[in-house]
């Protein structure tokens, strides 16, 4: 499974929020997000900088990239099936001849 860092991402929604005054939570946090990163994930991170003041490298799941996956598999797909048509056409076509 492809995976995206989103550790800046949470860094610069963090530092905006404190550049506001306001105290980051879970759920401005995830407001303002534009990557789907999991509660957990969010609430590690937040743990994380109000003890060390540095957001841990946090990497989620990349939807993206699933469906370029999906995608180049359907093509493969599609080009074995064509493949199998020619290679059942040849071998009807030999058997026709020995006859």
């Amino acid at each position: 499974m492809l995976t995206k860092d989103v550790s800046d991402e949470l860094q610069s929604v963090i530092e905006s929020l404190v550049a506001q005054g306001k105290k980051p939570t879970v759920a401005l946090v995830k407001a303002r997000l534009k990557t789907t990163v999991p509660m957990p994930a969010i609430i590690a991170t937040l743990k994380s900088w109000q003890s060390s003041s540095r957001v841990p490298k946090i990497e989620v799941a990349s939807p993206d990239g699933s469906l370029d996956k999906i995608a180049s598999l359907e093509q493969e797909v599609k080009t074995l099936s064509q493949r199998v048509t020619q290679l059942e056409a040849q071998l009807a076509k030999l058997i026709n001849d020995e006859k």
